[in-house]
């Protein structure tokens, strides 16, 4: 129980507990005792409301601060989902220009592979045409040389000479 809810109990009582008068519903009270009573209430209810007044200013107050604390929460939430959002968004992008780049990447290594498979190719065909050329001069060589005439001498390789020149082969006789 609060001190105004004491000091009114405590002026019912004072009604209740004085003398009545006889054959009336009136009661006789001491004036000075039940004026002190009513100014001591008073005292109390002024004090009660002061501080009143002064919990609600502070609760106010606290309320203000709490509000300032959460709408700088908020903007730092706000700071924060914006660098997160800005972060996302420039991992996609680097994403984006990694898979650009690995695809120009493959397509110029397709185009490399390609055109040096076709040098390769050429390179080939050359040669082997080269090679039909070549064969082909050895197969007329050996042509001319098994239709060369009865009269030519055989010749021979020397192994003792310092060139492996080759010299004619002395007839049997």
């Amino acid at each position: 129980m609060s001190d105004v809810e004491a000091q009114i109990e405590a002026l019912r009582e004072a009604v209740r507990g004085a003398r009545s008068m006889p054959m009336s519903a009136s009661a006789m009270i001491n004036r000075s005792e039940f004026v002190e009573a009513l100014d001591r209430l008073e005292a109390t209810y002024l004090a009660a409301t002061k501080e009143s007044h002064a919990l609600v200013k502070h609760r106010e107050s606290v309320i203000q601060e709490a509000e300032r604390a959460a709408e700088e929460i908020v903007r730092q939430a706000q700071l924060e989902e914006d660098r997160l959002v800005s972060d996302t968004e420039v991992f996609r992008m680097a994403q984006r220009r990694a898979e650009e780049m690995l695809t120009a990447a493959q397509a110029e290594s397709d185009a490399l592979r390609t055109d040096a498979e076709a040098y390769i190719e050429q390179r080939f065909a050359n040669f082997e045409h080269a090679l039909e050329r070549t064969l082909g001069e050895v197969r007329r060589g050996i042509a001319n040389l098994s239709h060369r005439s009865a009269f030519d001498e055989p010749m021979t390789y020397s192994a003792d000479g310092p060139d492996d020149v080759l010299l004619a082969k002395p007839e049997a006789g």
